[in-house]
C-alpha cells in the first residue's frame, strides 16, 4: 500500500486557526464503518451512538508547556536566539528535544532560558536530528517549566492567542505529552456526566503524545516506516471496565488515536488485556486486526498521516477516502482545532467478537 493512496486535497482555509466558543458545539460526522453511511450532526448528540455497557476510553494525558525559547552562547561569548521543544524526558534532567537552529546547537553548546532560571548544554543527538539537552536550575523542573515555557500548538495553527487550556482536555491530569489528544478537546463535564448516567463506562488511559505520531511519511510503502516509541499506562481499573465491557457484549470505544494506540498495545494476541505501562510504536494501518477496539471518536487528519491510515484500518480506505472528500465539500474544520467524526457501527454486540 502507497502513502500516496491517503492524498486528499485540503483547502487552507478548513485548516481550523481557533476551537468552537463552545466545546461541544463543533460538527460530528458519523461514519458506519461497515456501509460507509454517513451522517452529519454535532458532538452534542454523540451520546446517542452510545448505549448502556459500552466502555469510552479516554486518554488522560496533559500537554506541558513544552516550548522553550531562550538564547544560545557562542564560543566568542555572543548570545544569540534559539528554541527548545521538549518531546521525551530521558531522566536525571536530560530531555530529548527538537531545537532550532540545529546546525548551530551542537554538542557542548550552552543555553541559557529566562535570564538564567534554566540552564542547559546540547549532549548529543539522535540520527534524525532531534537533540538531547541537560538542564541546570534550582528548584522543581516542572514548577520552572510553568514559567517559562509556552503551549506547543502545532505549526499548522498560526493565528490562536487564547487561553493555553483550551488546547487541553477537560479531564487531562498527568503532565507529558508534547501535543493534545486533540479528539478529547470537544468533551464537557456535561457530556461526560450523562453518558455515565447513561450506563456508558469510561476507562481513562495515558499516552504521552511526541511528535513521531505526527511525523510525515517520507517513505511511498508504508511497510517501511518506523514510528517513534511514546509510553503509555494501561491501569487496572481501566483494564477492568474494558473487560467489562466485552464479556458482557458492550463495545470499546477509544477518544482519539491515541487512546486507540493504548489499548491495541496494551491488549494481548487473543484480545486478553491486563494492566500494563511501556513504550510503543505500535503503526496501525490496513491489513490490522483490531484485538479490542470497536469504534473511534477522532478528529479530521493531515493528508498521508499515520493517523489517517489508521482511521481507514478500522473503517476501510474507501470508506474514509470517501468521508474525508465529503467532510471537504461539506466546509468542515480541520486538524487539532477542528471538527470530529465518529467511527461506529449499530451493528449488534461485540463488533469484532
Amino acid at each position: 500500500m502507497k502513502t500516496s493512496d491517503f492524498y486528499y486535497d485540503l483547502p487552507k482555509e478548513l485548516i481550523a486557526q481557533h476551537p468552537e466558543e463552545k466545546r461541544d458545539h463543533s460538527r460530528l460526522m458519523v461514519l458506519d464503518k461497515y456501509t460507509g453511511e454517513i451522517t452529519h450532526r454535532h458532538f452534542y448528540d454523540m451520546v446517542e451512538y452510545l448505549r448502556a455497557g459500552d466502555c469510552l476510553v479516554l486518554n488522560d494525558s496533559r500537554v506541558i508547556p513544552a516550548r522553550l525559547i531562550g538564547e544560545r552562547i557562542s564560543s566568542d561569548g555572543g548570545k544569540y536566539p534559539c528554541e527548545l521543544l521538549l518531546l521525551r524526558d530521558k531522566g536525571e534532567d536530560v530531555w530529548e528535544t527538537l531545537a532550532k537552529p540545529g546546525r548551530k546547537l551542537k554538542k557542548g553548546v550552552k543555553l541559557i532560558f529566562g535570564d538564567g532560571l534554566l540552564e542547559a548544554e546540547v549532549v548529543g543527538g539522535t540520527e534524525e536530528g532531534n537533540k538531547f539537552i541537560h538542564f541546570t536550575y534550582n528548584g522543581i523542573f516542572m514548577e520552572i517549566l510553568e514559567k517559562l515555557g509556552r503551549m506547543p500548538l502545532p505549526p499548522y495553527i498560526t493565528e490562536y492567542t487564547g487561553d493555553g487550556e483550551r488546547y487541553q482536555t477537560v479531564y487531562s491530569k498527568n503532565p507529558g505529552s508534547a501535543a493534545a489528544p486533540t479528539a478529547g478537546l470537544h468533551f464537557t463535564p456535561e457530556i461526560l456526566k450523562a453518558l455515565e448516567e447513561k450506563g456508558v463506562m469510561i476507562a481513562y488511559v495515558t499516552l504521552h503524545v511526541g511528535l513521531g505520531t505526527f511525523r510525515p511519511v517520507t517513505v511511498e510503502n508504508i511497510d517501511e516506516h518506523v514510528m517513534h516509541s511514546e509510553f503509555y499506562m494501561m491501569p487496572e481499573e481501566s483494564a477492568e471496565k474494558i473487560r467489562k465491557a466485552k464479556a458482557n457484549g458492550g463495545r470499546v470505544i477509544a477518544v482519539g488515536t491515541t487512546s486507540c494506540r493504548t489499548l491495541e498495545s496494551a491488549a494481548g494476541e487473543d484480545g486478553s488485556l491486563e494492566a500494563s505501562s511501556g513504550w510503543t510504536n505500535i503503526f496501525i494501518y490496513p491489513g490490522y486486526q483490531f484485538k479490542l477496539l470497536d469504534g473511534l471518536i477522532t478528529n479530521f487528519h493531515l493528508p498521508e498521516s499515520t493517523l489517517i491510515m489508521l482511521v481507514s484500518a478500522l473503517a476501510g480506505k474507501e470508506n474514509v477516502m470517501h468521508a474525508y472528500h465529503t467532510a471537504v465539500e461539506e466546509r468542515y474544520r480541520f486538524f487539532s482545532f477542528g471538527d470530529a467524526m465518529l467511527i461506529l457501527s449499530e451493528k449488534g454486540e461485540n463488533d469484532n467478537a
